[in-house]
């Protein structure tokens, strides 16, 4: 059982506290069984508001699965405590957005897509269901009568 934490590295642009919104938002994954080392093909995405419960009466976590090569069932759970927004101060250096309870699988591919909010850092304009899959967005804060983006945005995993 081991923690991977998630870290975003993204240039930032008049906008700050940019995070993932409500127990729906969606993290867009592709696991890799630590048995075998299979990896999925296909992207697969965890949210806080599933629970699954785990064979044996050992808890829940947000996703169960068996492995598709080697039939061993793996788990992960999102740590909701762990979800921290990155801010301006954050600008163009990785940290760590999130962190997952691995059993037997590992997260080795991230997509971000829509459901990530941000605010203006002059205004506090709040822009929501900014969608991050093409890596950039862009917008015009009305209030500051400026642009505001989200660039180059970039990830890693790192063992907790």
């Amino acid at each position: 059982m081991g923690k991977i934490a998630l870290q975003l590295k993204a240039t930032l642009e008049n906008v700050t506290n940019l995070r993932p919104v409500g127990e729906d938002f969606r993290w867009y994954l592709k696991m890799k069984c630590g048995n075998c080392g299979e990896i999925s093909e296909k992207w697969q995405y965890i949210r806080l508001m599933d629970s699954v419960a785990l064979k044996g009466g050992r808890g829940s976590a947000s996703m169960v699965q068996k492995c598709k090569l080697c039939s061993r069932e793996n788990s992960i759970e999102i740590l909701s405590s762990t979800i921290k927004p990155y801010n301006v101060e954050d600008n163009e250096k990785f940290k760590t957005i999130v962190e997952f309870e691995c059993r037997g699988l590992e997260p080795v591919d991230f997509q971000p897509q829509a459901g990530f909010a941000a605010e203006g850092v002059e205004s506090r304009t709040i822009f929501s269901d900014i969608n991050l899959q093409e890596k950039d967005w862009t917008d015009y804060d009305e209030k500051a009568q400026e642009s505001v983006g989200i660039y180059e945005v970039t990830h890693q995993f790192v063992k907790c």
